[in-house]
């Protein structure tokens, strides 16, 4: 009797604290969460594509962490701050996405499109970066990668785009308002960092605090990766000889 008192007790405070399966509404927050239609392996493709922001976002956080160049954490902080202007353009226009039906959705609004404007962006960028930054050989063969790859990322870029029309998270319109803002912005942006911000990069590289976090600038080296091939092929050989030098003693 004791026992049964005891199990409809439990049960009203289940009752009491735990909606039923009916009333609970699940909403997702996993940022790789993509639908595509069952079956259709080139909806898959694009949502897998659809996710190469969250690629590239963690692919920057790993060049600052080994690399901790000026540059690279500029590129960066523009990213971020491209998408917290997206963020206020939904609230401010609240436009709303496509009537489909599914609940993983992070935001209502989806004018403009973040995944076409942090594309847009981020191909902007690089464009300039490779054609006005990265160390020129005056040589058209030599030359042609970096027109290659500025040419792929905006590809990258358009397809992007396309896949959130493609996959019902967003309208054409909103996908064309996000590739223009992050193609503005990402100008803007270089714009700033190369006239404003690189002029200060050998003072904020000076710093104690920027020497004790190893915080670099290689504005003024032509070949960054020839650079540190070189340094530490030499390093290595020079570490070798007095190695030797000491086991011959």
């Amino acid at each position: 009797m004791a026992d049964d008192v005891l199990k409809v007790l439990k049960n009203q405070q289940t009752m009491a604290n735990y909606p039923s399966g009916d009333d609970i509404k699940w909403k997702a927050i996993s940022l790789t969460h993509v639908e595509y239609p069952k079956g259709d392996l080139f909806g898959m493709g694009l949502a897998w594509l659809s996710l190469l922001p969250i690629f590239i976002m963690i692919g920057f956080i790993t060049l600052i962490l080994f690399r901790r160049d000026l540059h690279t954490i500029c590129y960066f902080c523009g990213l971020l701050l491209n998408e917290l202007v997206n963020l206020v353009l939904k609230h401010m226009i609240q436009d709303y996405r496509p009537k489909r039906d599914r609940e993983t959705v992070f935001t209502e609004y989806g004018m403009p499109s973040s995944h076409a404007q942090f594309m847009w962006f981020y191909a902007t960028y690089l464009s300039f970066f490779l054609i006005l930054r990265v160390h020129r050989n005056y040589n058209i063969i030599e030359d042609l990668w970096k027109f290659a790859l500025a040419l792929l990322t905006y590809v990258l870029a358009f397809l992007v785009g396309y896949s959130r029309v493609y996959l019902g998270y967003h309208s054409p319109s909103q996908v064309v308002l996000g590739a223009l803002t992050g193609l503005a912005l990402g100008t803007l942006w270089f714009l700033i960092v190369h006239l404003v911000f690189t002029p200060f990069f050998p003072m904020i590289a000076a710093w104690p605090v920027s020497e004790f976090m190893m915080i670099r600038d290689s504005t003024l080296i032509p070949n960054v990766m020839w650079f540190e091939y070189t340094s530490s092929r030499q390093e290595s050989r020079s570490r070798q000889r007095k190695l030797v030098s000491r086991k011959s003693q």
